[in-house]
């Protein structure tokens, strides 16, 4: 169930979090970045920027936690109909960060991936993020799992597809398909659905994010706009997220 929105009412230390209860999958949709910037009278493009100054902080505190997968929206397939000027920032913060953090990424042990129809991204973006990929796929740290041209569903139309072209070609027979079948044939195919969702901005939505995954997920949305989500806050959302009893649609453990 949704949790919020909240605000950080008290300071939240590493010490008060049950280190044998850390999310293995955290997933975050970082909304906010342009209300940020004209809140503060700023242009949109500014907002963004500290946007990405954020993830830097928050990938950093996920991989001390011990958090496995870190998977953040960073560019929805909806996000094409914002301004073209806009689009071609958020293009180029993309490039910039990969470029500007790889090593000190890479030297943490962080592995970088990518779920979305990464193939229409422009070129300057994809040959960054395939330099990033081999760079770091030996790694054995957090995943952090880029959201970019995502959207869920695409994803599920996508899998619908493939799973169409196995049966014609006779690789997949109706009667095998489950939740396991269908799980191979997304993006996020290997890894485990998120435990923790959160959502910052205070809106009250998924927004096509992770549609399958996040079906037993706890989602936990905070008022804060994305550029003011620090290690804090962070915190704050693991520890309501272990204060949950994880029922999966049986009873509660009394």
């Amino acid at each position: 169930m949704w949790s919020g929105p909240w605000k950080r009412n008290k300071e939240v230390s590493s010490a008060q979090i049950d280190r044998g209860r850390i999310p293995r999958h955290i997933a975050i949709i970082m909304d906010g970045n342009g209300r940020w910037a004209i809140r503060r009278g700023l242009p949109r493009s500014l907002g963004h920027k500290a946007g990405v100054e954020a993830l830097r902080g928050v990938v950093k505190a996920c991989s001390g936690l011990g958090v496995e997968y870190l998977t953040v929206y960073a560019f929805s397939t909806e996000n094409w109909r914002r301004p073209k000027e806009e689009v071609g920032i958020l293009m180029n913060l993309l490039t910039e960060y990969l470029r500007r953090e790889l090593r000190e990424l890479d030297e943490n042990d962080v592995v970088i991936r990518a779920v979305g129809q990464i193939e229409h991204l422009p070129a300057e973006a994809r040959t960054e993020l395939a330099r990033a990929f081999e760079q770091t796929k030996s790694n054995r740290g957090l995943v952090l799992n880029l959201a970019l041209n995502y959207g869920g569903r695409a994803e599920l139309v996508g899998a619908v597809q493939g799973i169409c072209r196995d049966v014609q070609g006779g690789r997949l027979k109706p009667a095998e398909i489950d939740e396991n079948v269908v799980d191979r044939y997304l993006y996020t195919a290997g890894i485990p659905d998120p435990d923790l969702l959160i959502r910052t901005s205070g809106e009250m939505r998924l927004s096509n994010f992770l549609l399958w995954q996040c079906a037993y997920t706890e989602m936990v949305v905070v008022r804060d706009y994305w550029p003011d989500f620090d290690e804090e806050a962070l915190l704050q959302a693991i520890r309501a997220y272990q204060r949950r009893n994880r029922r999966f649609g049986g009873l509660a453990n009394e």
